[in-house]
């Protein structure tokens, strides 16, 4: 069970993870010893799972995010495995998830403009069989995104 000095170890955590241990410890009034303990404990117990850099994907020449929504007749445990490894072997998808409603499944995919998506496109349609539609929608303007989950 994560109590308030936890939830705000993970709160700071995730605005800046390369905050010191003294700096995490003077943030919720602990020594460094008991808070190191505390975020061991948190990594022990898989909540907090890594520490990474976030990129600015426009200052990388990767400027154009698609969502794309995909239908199948296909739900063989067989076509699933084939399907997720050709996926997730994607560097362009940064998100994929499966879903409940019209379409089986929904990608987020980072790519520099339309001809790389094309590229990407053609890609996935070529190296799975069986998906009945893929829509793409493509983001205008990113108007809020965070990858802080609100634990507090």
């Amino acid at each position: 069970m994560l109590d308030k000095i936890d939830r705000k170890l993970l709160s700071l955590l995730q605005q800046d993870c390369t905050l010191s241990l003294q700096a995490l410890a003077d943030a919720v009034n602990l020594t460094t010893t008991p808070c190191w303990k505390r975020l061991r404990r948190l990594e022990e117990d898989g909540i907090l799972v890594g520490k990474v850099a976030l990129l600015d994907p426009e200052k990388l020449g990767l400027g154009l995010t698609a969502f794309v929504l995909i239908k199948t007749q296909h739900h063989s445990s067989d076509w699933y495995c084939r399907f997720v490894t050709v996926v997730s072997e994607m560097p362009e998808v940064l998100g994929f998830w499966r879903m409940a409603g019209e379409y089986d499944y929904l990608m987020r995919v980072q790519v520099a403009d339309m001809k790389r998506y094309d590229d990407f496109y053609k890609r996935l349609v070529n190296s799975v069989p069986g998906l009945s539609d893929v829509t793409s929608s493509f983001a205008m303007e990113q108007i809020k995104y965070t990858t802080a989950l609100p634990i507090e």
